[in-house]
Order: structure tokens, then sequence, then C-alpha cells
């Protein structure tokens, strides 16, 4: 079999869409825009794109969910802190002022984020009440918003989560919580019962993945009092068991994603590139933005029977900023020989 090595000299690729930018890929890789429209307050050259999105994740039909950004790092002033998510079928969408209510998904939920897809199919937002420092984590069924966990606590009791993050799901179903206020991964089962509500200590937790081997990743703000500012940061990997590992220190991780070929994907916002990140901590660049883009969140699609008759199985997803055309996005799809990659040089 043919194996791509994610070698230092990469090729570079133009999309088609200005406010994508340039884009460096390895060879047998091609990348389009996905999801991209017009006429949303961007005044800046190239501001084609949504409003601003921090989170997506794609179910097992290929369907794209995105959640606005909302207010949960802003320092000071008044901004919109309800929003509904975005659906995008297969195909990919374009969204205007006129046609973005076709594509609005779900009731308006306070700084709501898309945090994970169990088993393909079971979507969980996590929604942050900034005010309160109260979080909720949800459970999406077609278009209704289900509590899942967290919450007003009962009175004199503490609230479970305050500001729930990333989640993701092990084999068992069981749900891990990044609570970046509280610094803690809370631990559900697959009900939504609390575990253990401190399963690991960690300085403001936020991206989180799991592999094949249930070992979850955590990408950790670290001193970073916001995710796009320095940090340093770390990413950990932490077993069945518990125990935790540091992985890599410094970049400040926006996402990360497993791809189809069980390794795990990095977008370094700070550094513009996605990276490919092993568990001894060799980090490999897979992806480099141009034009003053950066990459904010990262999703693969699953492969199935939908997937692959929609041609994204095993797709990369990337939330892509423009961040002289803010405050728009785009997704950008990434194409190519994923299962072939090595974290070779």
């Amino acid at each position: 079999m043919r194996r791509v090595l994610l070698a230092p000299l990469l090729v570079t690729l133009l999309l088609a869409a200005p406010a994508a930018g340039g884009l460096r890929l390895p060879p047998g890789f091609t990348a389009r825009v996905y999801v991209t429209g017009e006429g949303f307050g961007s005044t800046a050259v190239g501001g084609a794109g949504v409003p601003s999105a921090s989170t997506l994740s794609i179910d097992a039909d290929g369907v794209l969910y995105l959640a606005r950004t909302g207010r949960r790092y802003m320092v000071g002033g008044e901004a919109e802190d309800l929003w509904r998510l975005y659906r995008i079928p297969p195909g990919g969408g374009r969204l205007t002022p006129d046609t973005e209510a076709a594509y609005l998904h779900g009731p308006p939920l306070p700084n709501p984020q898309v945090a994970t897809i169990r088993s393909g199919r079971e979507l969980f937002v996590t929604t942050f009440d900034r005010d309160r420092k109260i979080g909720v984590l949800y459970a999406m069924r077609d278009g209704r918003a289900e509590w899942f966990a967290g919450g007003t606590p009962p009175r004199g009791q503490t609230p479970l989560l305050r500001q729930p993050e990333g989640a993701v799901a092990d084999r068992a179903g069981n749900i891990y919580v990044a609570d970046r206020d509280q610094g803690v991964i809370v631990k559900l089962d697959a009900a939504g019962r609390v575990l253990e509500g401190r399963w690991l200590a960690v300085t403001r937790p936020r991206a989180l993945a799991i592999d094949r081997s249930d070992h979850l990743w955590i990408g950790s703000d670290g001193a970073a009092q916001a995710p796009w500012q320095q940090g340093p940061g770390e990413i950990l990997r932490v077993g069945p068991d518990g125990q935790p590992q540091v992985v890599l220190r410094g970049p400040v991780a926006a996402a990360l994603a497993v791809g189809p070929n069980g390794r795990v994907f990095v977008a370094d916002r700070q550094h513009a590139a996605v990276f490919v990140l092993a568990a001894d901590g060799t980090r490999t660049e897979f992806a480099r933005f141009t034009d003053n883009d950066a990459p904010r969140s990262l999703a693969f699609a699953p492969v199935t029977e939908a997937t692959r008759r929609a041609g994204i199985a095993g797709d990369l997803f990337v939330v892509v900023i423009n961040r002289g055309a803010w405050p728009v996005n785009e997704v950008v799809r990434i194409s190519g020989p994923f299962e072939e990659l090595t974290a070779g040089r």
C-alpha cells in the first residue's frame, strides 16, 4: 500500500473563495470551501462566510452541525449570547440573511457549543450562562434540546458544571465533559448520571478527543485566559485507568480530532496550522494556512454508507477564520488518503 509521509515540503493549494485564502497540503490531498455565505456584516475585502462559529461535528448521515461563538470568553462589553445551531445537509451550503433560517436547528441556547456526537447519532451540546456561571449538557434529538447533565443545583449545593466545553463518549457510552472554569474533567455514565465529578484535574481544559483505544486526549488552555491567546497550553493523553501523560506543551489547541487512521489531529490557531500528534509527542505538520487564515475547529466525517454516498466519508472539515474578515468563518473540506498517513518525516 502506498503510504503518504507528512513531509516538510508541502504543495500549495489555492482555495476557491477568497475568505478561505491559501492552504498548503501534502501531495494527494485536495480542499474546497464547503460552507460559506455572504451578507453577515464583515466589511473587510473578501469577507465571504457565515457568522463566527467555533465548534462543529458531523453525524453518521453526513449532516454538519455548527455553533456560534457567543460570549464565553469575553472580558467585557455586551454581546448577544442566545443562538441556535446551524444544520448543514450533505453537500454543504451557502448562507445569506435571507436563507439562514433554513439552516437553523434547535432552540436558542446560551453560548452553545457542539460538544460531540455519540455513536454517530446523538448530538450533545454544552451551554454556559456567563452571568450565573452555570452550564448544562444537552442531548439534541429531532431539534429538541433535552437536559442531560448540569444546570441549577439544589439550594446550597455546588453546580456540577460551571463552564462545560468539549465532550466525548467512550466505547461504553460514558461521557467525559471538560469544565474550563472548574479545571476538571467530569465523567458521566451513558444515561447522564455522575460517575466522578472530578475525574481528572486539568488547568482550563477545553478541547477533547478520544481514540480507538479509549485514551482521552485533552487540549488545555493553560495560562491563556482566552483560547485565542498565546498560552502556553498543554495536550494530555489519559488512559482508561485515569493516569494522565503530558504529550505536548506550548500550543493552545483550538480543537482535536481523531482521523480514520487513528491519528490525532490538532488545530493550532496561533501558528495557522493543523498538525498530527503522536502519543510520544512527535508533531508533524499536515496543513499550513496562509493569507491571514487560521483553523478554529476540526471534525472528520464518519465512514458510513450515508457519507460514502455523499462522497465525504473520512474527510476532514475545518472551520477557518479569516482574521482580516472577522466576524465571519468558512468551513473547508479536505479530502485525501488519510488512512495512509504516517507520522514519519
